[in-house]
């Protein structure tokens, strides 16, 4: 299989999905910020002087999915019809689980909405607690499924073989 963003001269370029179908697509990602007892507890209890820190980097996550194509130099600006941003907190490991799903009846996929809306959450987590916590570990950033278009459904397969060094 062949890099889509490379043309026949080995250069970058947008790929042309004018031949492609309407369809309607969705993808879900998901981001996960590690961090100190104390720093979770200020999240999990809205204790934060900042203030709701959930909330914001929910919005900050639905922003990044509207402005992807601005970040993302060969994305296609697209009309997102629905963006979603999750989160979950995991009291026994001290983190918060970013999921977000993008959906769109398009001619091209929505997984770097969903990428750039988890990341983004992430990093306002990361930012609005780094005062408290410069330990903060952003992981398993990673799309978990997707739906529609030409190759169909996907579904993350956390048992899939991986090369041995990044395991």
């Amino acid at each position: 299989m062949n890099l889509t963003h490379l043309n026949e001269k080995g250069q970058a370029h947008m790929v042309d999905v004018s031949d492609k179908a309407i369809t309607s697509r969705s993808a879900t990602a998901q981001a996960i910020v590690s961090m100190q007892a104390h720093t979770f507890e200020l999240l999990a209890t809205g204790g934060h002087k900042k203030g709701d820190v959930l909330a914001i980097a929910r919005i900050a996550g639905i922003q990044a999915a509207k402005k992807c194509p601005d970040l993302i130099p060969l994305c296609h600006p697209i009309m997102l019809t629905k963006v979603t941003v999750d989160i979950e907190l995991d009291h026994s490991n001290h983190s918060v689980i970013i999921f977000a799903t993008c959906k769109i009846a398009a001619q091209t996929g929505v997984e770097m909405e969903s990428l750039c809306a988890v990341n983004v959450a992430a990093l306002t987590i990361y930012d609005m607690c780094k005062a408290v916590d410069k330990t903060m570990r952003i992981d398993q950033i990673c799309v978990l499924e997707k739906s529609g278009g030409k190759s169909g459904d996907w579904k993350f397969d956390p048992n899939s073989s991986l090369p041995s060094d990044i395991k």
